[in-house]
């Protein structure tokens, strides 16, 4: 029965990480076309319109998530780490969530806090990473020291944290580089924010991003707490 169900998600992320790189192509190709076409200094008169910048913004995402959604299945090779299909999926389907509806479909504008839900999504998701990369190296009979639960939800929240803030300096570097407005220190028509305003977003993102992960790590802990005590009864029983 266990079998049958892995082979089953096996399918399932074969199946949604096609369908998500078919997605990011053809959105990359609609990006480069709006490129081309798109009037480099005008402002859309239409909600939500889209200038040359905000295509080259999507392109980049597009290249980016190309170029990264493979990356859990060549980490579970090469590093031998511990990645489920099941994560690998909720992986691709977060690139489709933030690229795909996010940036392309304008769901950042047109669904309130998506990018909350999804910087949530993020932190939870790095953390389970984080867990992973401990326990891979617990099971490695190499490495002698065994790291505890505290040490591993520790590593596990600043793990998570650290690529959050990764993502924040790459959204700046696009800023500065490309002229974007991916940290939204502007309004939609160009209006620049000024103060507390011009850093809303990237310390909301921040704060939403420890959200998550310390939901994930507070329950990975307990439950490992729990797991280790049920172990401990077996055995003195």
């Amino acid at each position: 029965m266990a079998i049958e169900t892995e082979k089953e998600h096996r399918k399932t992320k074969r199946a949604v990480t096609w369908f998500v790189f078919i997605s990011l192509i053809a959105s990359a190709v609609y990006a480069i076309v709006g490129i081309i076409l798109a009037d480099p200094g005008s402002i859309p008169d239409v909600p939500h319109g889209r200038v040359k910048s905000d295509y080259t913004l999507m392109l980049l995402q597009c290249l980016l998530g190309i170029a990264i959604m493979f990356l859990p299945s060549i980490l579970k090779k090469r590093r031998k780490l511990a990645i489920t299909n099941r994560m690998h999926i909720l992986f691709v389907t977060f690139l489709y969530c933030a690229i795909v509806l996010g940036e392309v479909r304008s769901f950042y504008y047109k669904v309130p806090h998506w990018d909350s839900f999804l910087h949530i999504f993020s932190g939870a998701m790095l953390g389970v990473v984080g867990f992973s990369i401990i326990d891979t190296l617990n099971d490695n009979k190499a490495i002698r020291t065994h790291m505890t639960d505290k040490f591993v939800a520790v590593f596990s929240f600043c793990f998570a944290l650290s690529l959050g803030t990764v993502w924040e300096i790459y959204e700046f570097a696009g800023d500065c580089i490309l002229s974007l407005n991916m940290q939204k220190f502007a309004l939609e028509d160009g209006t620049p924010l000024v103060g507390q305003l011009a850093l809303q977003d990237t310390m909301k993102d921040l704060i939403v991003d420890a959200v998550g992960v310390l939901a994930v790590v507070v329950y990975a802990y307990l439950m490992a707490k729990r797991k280790r005590r049920t172990d401990s009864e077996q055995i003195t029983i």
